[in-house]
């Protein structure tokens, strides 16, 4: 049976109803949603403030959360299981739908350490599926439809 990382994911929405994506800083092209593992003894929402604020820079003050579902997984494929974060085969998570409060401080991605090495604002029917390594793509497809009605498929996203 596959053992999952515990992991929470941010979807952090603007005045304007766009979504906040950030590019990994080793991969060009590749943009996904803040997340991070939870440590031992957190709540996903302590966890969700801890990696946000440690990822791109928000404390919990800026932003309100709307909602969250649980029960997103995914497997790592061979080769890229994370044996520093423990023998995992892939990670479960936890979704937050949060919107940044007016005032909020500029999003901030150079964080140490740095994972990230831009970010840009998205509405979600303009998500692609590419901009992800494949194996994630199930969980993006089904947040993405959960949260927002829109249906990613591969070359575009359709609503």
């Amino acid at each position: 049976m596959p053992s999952y990382r515990p992991n929470v994911a941010l979807l952090l929405l603007n005045r304007d109803d766009h979504l906040l994506i950030c590019e990994r800083i080793k991969i060009d092209g590749s943009w996904q949603f803040p997340q991070g593992g939870m440590d031992e003894g957190e709540t996903p929402l302590q966890t969700l403030h801890r990696e946000v604020e440690e990822e791109v820079g928000l404390p919990p003050e800026w932003y309100e959360v709307l909602e969250s579902r649980e029960g997103y997984r995914y497997l790592y494929p061979e080769g890229v299981k994370k044996k520093k974060k423990g023998h995992f085969d892939g990670q479960t998570q936890t979704y937050f739908l949060c919107r940044l409060k007016d005032g909020a401080p500029p999003i901030n991605v150079d964080q140490k350490p740095r994972e990230f090495s831009s970010h840009t604002w998205v509405s979600p029917a303009q998500f692609e599926l590419e901009w992800l390594p494949e194996f994630k793509w199930e969980v993006y497809r089904k947040v993405m439809r959960d949260f927002f009605g829109v249906e990613l498929v591969p070359g575009g996203s359709e609503k």
